[in-house]
């Protein structure tokens, strides 16, 4: 569908009646709003508006669904599909003001929060509840945009992604209808699930405004532990070995000998610059025990050694936030680069092809590339560094990096594990699944209409 989109100044005025020094049209406020973590070149919104609650975000869609003008949540900015981007201009409505947690039922184990609390935030909350939230993407990211994206992280292999750990959501259309699309209920056979056809929908059905999340409980004991292996081919099949064996690990996170040599600079550690596994076990302490006892013979049998254990939640912390770090701390071996990073997820037996496949690409490139992934459940990431000033690197990454999709299309894998299509996925999404496609466009037709929910997002439209 082809919408002829109305100008901006049209909806100035009564945004304005509305919330007053809330809408800015500065360029400084519109540029930080016009790109994510992405390498996706930055295009600013016509104006940006600080929104407070749901009823304030319903009032701006339906004042810029009177004039046909285009808008486009945003929570943190740490998405990196290229999903903020004002592709079609409008105005960007800015959920971060919308940080409050409106209840924790710790009895139920679930809380209700607005969509601009972040994970950290939510986290420091939850401190002395004995409960927390699981889904850990690294990024401070607000829960509105992780359920938009259908984020998930290092936790996932264990607790699930969002689509596990969300039970309703609030949501406002396209027109400014709002909706919630569930309950509180553990469970439900009502009717069409509406939940989880926005979480991962980008904004590009409806503006998630409120997050009703399932909680856990606190383990009784928590360890974490780094063990290297003498290639990445040794480390993956660990993994599969400790997938298949039922070892219920809360957290296995692979990182490639290049990707510890960044991190050894950047978060000044001295690891063996070798490929590593990052481990946590969570249960009691005898299961704490036994599974990782298990897994350091698994490990054995593959080479697996210089094992480092972290039970002190200080010692934890620091452990993980190396891990965290890894994306800055590959960005420091190419400097003024912007990463083009991929996101396949394969099924685990198919893993190890993978990645095999994909390591003798990496050693063809003429640009360095890292490595690391959740590999417990299959998803791993390359982050692609090409030289800034070079644009035949470009080409090349690129390249690279639709082998890859092709490579886990090939093996029943997926495009995109966790990160989400945005702008930069369109294609393989309809390489993916083109029958899908098209009732995805059948169902983005019928709830936007004019196409004005982040155009340009997911699905071609125009």
């Amino acid at each position: 569908m082809t919408t002829l989109y109305g100008a901006v100044d049209s909806v100035l005025p009564a945004l304005t009646e509305l919330l007053g020094e809330r809408l800015s049209t500065a360029s400084a406020v519109r540029e930080h709003r016009g790109h994510d973590e992405s390498g996706f070149k930055t295009v600013p919104p016509d104006a940006v508006a600080f929104a407070h609650s749901t009823e304030e975000v319903s009032a701006i869609v339906k004042i810029c669904a009177r004039h046909k003008i285009p808008v486009i949540a945003y929570g943190t900015g740490t998405a990196i599909e290229g999903h903020v981007q004002a592709l079609r201009g409008g105005v960007c409505i800015d959920l971060s003001g919308m940080d409050r947690i409106v209840e924790v039922n710790p009895e139920d184990m679930d809380c209700t929060v607005q969509a601009g609390v972040t994970r950290m935030q939510l986290e420091s909350h939850l401190r002395d509840t004995g409960l927390f939230f699981p889904v850990d993407p690294g990024a401070d990211a607000s829960l509105g945009g992780m359920a938009a994206t259908s984020a998930s992280g290092t936790n996932a292999v264990r607790y699930g992604t969002m689509k596990e750990n969300v039970l309703s959501l609030k949501v406002v259309m396209a027109d400014g209808r709002i909706i919630r699309t569930g309950t509180r209920a553990k469970k439900s056979s009502a009717g069409y699930d509406l939940t989880h056809l926005f979480i991962g929908s980008e904004g590009t059905l409806g503006i998630i405004t409120e997050v009703t999340l399932r909680l856990h409980g606190l383990q009784e004991a928590i360890s974490s532990a780094v063990c290297s292996f003498p290639s990445v081919d040794d480390a993956i099949n660990m993994v599969i070995l400790t997938i298949q064996s039922g070892i219920p690990i809360a957290r296995i996170e692979l990182l490639d000998g290049l990707m510890m040599h960044a991190i050894n600079r950047y978060s000044k550690m001295d690891y063996p610059e070798q490929p590593h596994l990052f481990l946590e076990f969570h249960g009691s302490a005898a299961s704490v025990k036994e599974q990782a006892e298990a897994v350091q013979e698994l490990a054995s049998e593959f080479g697996g050694g210089n094992f480092s254990w972290a039970t002190r939640s200080e010692e934890r912390n620091r452990l993980w936030k190396a891990r965290h770090d890894a994306y800055p701390a590959a960005l420091q071996l190419q400097p003024g680069t912007r990463a083009i990073t991929t996101d396949v997820c394969v099924p685990i037996s198919r893993l190890a092809e993978c990645i095999r496949e994909t390591r003798e690409d990496i050693d063809r490139a003429s640009m360095p590339i890292v490595m690391l992934g959740h590999v417990g459940d299959g998803n791993f990431h390359l982050a692609i560094l090409p030289h800034p000033d070079r644009p035949q690197d470009i080409e090349e990454a690129e390249a690279l990096n639709h082998r890859l999709v092709r490579r886990a299309l090939a093996l029943d894998g997926t495009c995109s594990g966790e990160h989400g299509i945005g702008q930069g996925k369109i294609g393989f999404l309809e390489e993916q699944n083109p029958e899908g496609v098209v009732l995805m466009r059948q169902l983005k037709q019928t709830l936007d209409p004019d196409n004005l929910l982040n155009p340009g997002k997911v699905l071609r439209m125009d």
